[in-house]
Order: structure tokens, then C-alpha cells, then sequence
């Protein structure tokens, strides 16, 4: 059996069949994820973090540190990018239509989904199209899983402080990753294999944390807005990696994700900005809708991309037949 190269076959597939697999599971036999032990460790939702870390200190010691400059500049664009996308959007919306926004989705909802991106899934897409310099910027992307940019966002500037610790831990997989690579490019070389390999289990433990009824109670709204995250935020990071960052416009597209910590979002807005208080709910089982839509719409998206302005190897050939 081809199962490996089935999966291939699917846009992202070493990190979208395993996700969904993982969502699968959760919704049909959730005790199966609970059983404890090495099954919970390795399965668990709660597995994703190690394991994501771990590719992040694997991906780091692929990096020279004289290409550190050019991950920052690439995470930078990406990120202002994408809080842009949401922010602007959002304010616009309130400021026509009011806290209940239009069709049914909020600002509230459209700032919490659509300023936050999925770092498992971008790195698992940057991994498959670009450069390690790409899957790095995760660790400066990291910033907007939460509900920091979206506080920003609403003028929430009394708690709009980053917490040293949050971003030193962050950076540091990657880091320590990189100093160690540059130290020994034996090391460098032994670690190259793991990014790849640890993609699919990460993958399967961000499914672990959805159920499909997270599809069913965000309604078509939900739905709706996931569509429409991956199109808009799609659009304006899609423009901003290839204008600014002179790249072919793939990390753009990958970045276009709503992330899983989005759905707490509404809540911790909603008890400082009481005024939208009222569409909490309605807003947090959207933007949970919005997850699942956006995990699989995004890989197909970056796909396209790809086939229609190529990849990082695509780029490099360019430019040496350039000169």
C-alpha cells in the first residue's frame, strides 16, 4: 500500500490528513485520547506543543546566522500583514453596523478569527514549499496565536504588553536550535531529518483539540467566516510577501489560517469590552467553525499559489538563470 505517497498527493497532506484524522477520533472515540499514558502523551491534544517545539529547535539549526536578518523581515511582513487584514476589517465593520456586524458575524468575531493564524499549519506548508528561513518566522508569527493583537485591535492598550517569558519562549527552541547548528554543522545535519517527520504528529494533536461539532454549532456563519478569512487575509499577506518580501507569495498564503487559541478569544475580549459582551457566544462558535474551515482551505490555497508563482527551489532557479 502507497499510503505515504497518497497523502502527498493531498495539498499539505502530511499535516492536514493527520489533523483531520485527529478530529476525527476526537469526535467518534474521545475516551481513545484519554486513556492516559504514552497513548495521551503521544496522541493528545496536549502532545502539539512539544512536539512543535521540538520542530522548531530542529528547524533552527538549519539556520546560518548570517540569514537571521532576512527570518525576522519575512516574519515581520507576515505578521503585520495579517493583523492588518483582521484589524482594519473588524474597526470598518463595527463602525458601519455596529458591535452586531453584518450577516450575523461580529467584529468581535471577525477580529478573533482573522487576526490569529495556525503556526502548526505554516510551518507544515512553509516546511513543504520553502526555506528554513520561511519556518522560522513561526517564532515571531507566534505573537498573533492569542489574544494579544486582537486586544490591540480593540484599543486595549492596558493590556497590550507582551510578557518577556511568552516571547523569550517562544524564540528560544529556534534559537538554541541555531546557535548549536552554527556551533557544529554535524549537528545542523543530523537534526534535518526530524522537521519533516515531526510534522505529522503535531498535526494529529492539533486535530485531537476539535471536534466537528465545533463545525456544526459555528452554523453557515461559522463557515462563512472561515471562507472568508482565508480569502481576505489570504489576499493581503499573499500581496505582502510577494511585494515586500520579494517572495513568491506561498508564506503569505499559509499564514492565511485562523488559529485554535482564537476561539478563547471572544471571551477574555468580551469581560474587558462589555459592549460586546452580548456576542461572545455566537462569536466563539464561529470562529471554532472557522478553525476547521480555514485547515482545510489554506493548504489548497498555498497549493495554488505554488502552481502559479512556484516555490522556494522555483525562485532560486529564476534567479540563477537571471545571474
Amino acid at each position: 500500500m502507497k499510503i505515504l505517497q497518497t497523502v502527498k498527493k493531498v495539498p499539505g497532506g502530511l499535516m492536514v490528513v493527520p489533523l483531520l484524522l485527529g478530529v476525527l477520533i476526537n469526535t467518534l472515540f474521545p475516551s481513545f485520547l484519554a486513556l492516559g499514558g504514552l497513548t495521551t502523551s503521544l496522541w493528545g491534544s496536549a502532545a502539539a506543543s512539544p512536539f512543535i517545539a521540538c520542530t522548531m529547535f530542529c528547524i533552527g539549526a538549519q539556520i546560518n546566522l548570517k540569514q537571521a536578518g532576512e527570518v525576522l523581515k519575512r516574519g515581520a511582513v507576515l505578521l503585520i500583514a495579517k493583523f492588518l487584514a483582521g484589524a482594519l476589517l473588524g474597526i470598518l465593520i463595527a463602525t458601519l453596523f455596529g458591535p452586531a456586524g453584518f450577516l450575523g458575524i461580529s467584529s468581535l468575531a471577525i477580529i478573533s478569527a482573522v487576526t490569529n493564524s495556525n503556526g502548526g499549519l505554516y510551518m507544515s506548508l512553509a516546511g513543504t514549499y520553502g526555506e528554513p528561513e520561511d519556518v522560522a518566522a513561526n517564532s515571531l508569527l507566534s505573537i498573533n496565536d492569542g489574544p494579544f493583537l486582537t486586544m490591540v485591535a480593540f484599543g486595549a492598550t492596558g493590556m497590550a504588553d507582551i510578557p518577556f517569558t511568552s516571547l523569550l519562549s517562544a524564540i528560544l527552541p529556534v534559537l538554541i536550535g541555531m546557535i548549536l547548528g552554527n556551533l557544529d554543522d554535524e549537528i545542523a545535519k543530523f537534526l534535518a531529518p526530524a522537521s519533516g517527520i515531526l510534522i505529522p504528529f503535531f498535526a494529529f494533536s492539533l486535530g485531537a483539540g476539535i471536534s466537528v461539532g465545533n463545525l456544526v454549532s459555528g452554523g453557515a456563519r461559522g463557515i462563512l467566516l472561515g471562507v472568508f478569512c482565508v480569502a481576505w487575509s489570504g489576499l493581503i499577506c499573499i500581496l505582502a510577501d510577494k511585494l515586500i518580501n520579494r517572495r513568491p507569495g506561498y508564506a503569505g498564503a499559509a499564514v492565511a489560517s485562523a488559529a485554535g487559541n482564537c476561539v478563547a478569544t471572544p471571551a477574555l475580549v468580551g469581560a474587558i469590552a462589555t459592549d460586546y459582551a452580548p456576542y461572545v457566544e455566537a462569536a466563539t462558535a464561529q470562529c471554532a467553525a472557522a478553525v476547521v474551515v480555514t485547515v482545510v482551505l489554506v493548504p489548497v490555497l498555498t497549493a495554488a499559489v505554488v502552481k502559479r508563482w512556484g516555490d522556494s527551489a522555483a525562485l532560486e532557479k529564476r534567479r540563477a538563470a537571471n545571474g
